[in-house]
């Protein structure tokens, strides 16, 4: 066969296979997509350094819950530095009004002692708490938080965790009213927090 046989039929099957793309439409199979997922937060009792933390503690306080870790490399001590300047600029009367509890993801390295210390070198203001791994999963999911360790190539055999990194902005009523996204510029945390402090 000649080799200019061979070319018209390389483009004539060329011709075809780009005519069935452009005129057949198979009909696809419907996703299902799952619906949104709406977290429902609610009180919760962890321990800090100083003892058992309830978030109905802080009643009548607007409080920014955050769940990382202490041995988080990056991702938390963002967060938390940008959270804690935000406090930083609020007026000591709403400073009074505003708690902070991180609670640790990390419950198998996150001790009580550990978590003080961690927290307060941000800000004063903020709790540092834990609990057993049940107990966490059982809180994270309430609050629609994801994490999940990740192993390390380290002679330790260590791990990180992933985790989501919103700060949640509970209401001085105790309801899940807002969060912010990880980072959140200081001036903009004012902002959020000031939103939902009651006059």
């Amino acid at each position: 066969m000649s080799e200019r046989v061979l070319t018209i039929l390389a483009g004539a099957l060329a011709l075809l296979i780009a005519g069935v793309f452009f005129f057949w439409h198979p009909e696809m199979p419907e996703r299902q997509l799952p619906k949104a997922i709406i977290a429902e937060g609610g009180d919760f009792t962890l321990q800090s350094a100083n003892g058992p933390v309830s978030l109905k503690d802080y009643g009548g306080k607007l409080v920014l819950v955050y769940f990382g870790y202490t041995y988080c490399p990056d991702i938390c001590p963002t967060s938390l530095a940008a959270t804690a300047e935000g406090l930083k600029q609020l007026s000591p009367e709403e400073q009074a009004r505003v708690a902070m509890i991180f609670v640790s993801v990390d419950p198998k390295r996150d001790t009580p002692a550990r978590l003080k210390e961690y927290v307060e070198f941000f800000h004063p203001a903020i709790v540092g708490v834990t609990g057993s791994p049940g107990v966490i999963a059982e809180i994270a999911k309430r609050y629609g938080v994801f994490y999940a360790e990740q192993k390390v190539e380290t002679a330790g055999g260590g791990y990180v965790v992933d985790h989501s990194a919103e700060t949640f902005i509970v209401a001085p009523d105790g309801q899940l009213a807002g969060k912010m996204a990880h980072a959140t510029p200081p001036d903009q945390v004012v902002v959020a927090i000031r939103k939902y402090l009651k006059p």
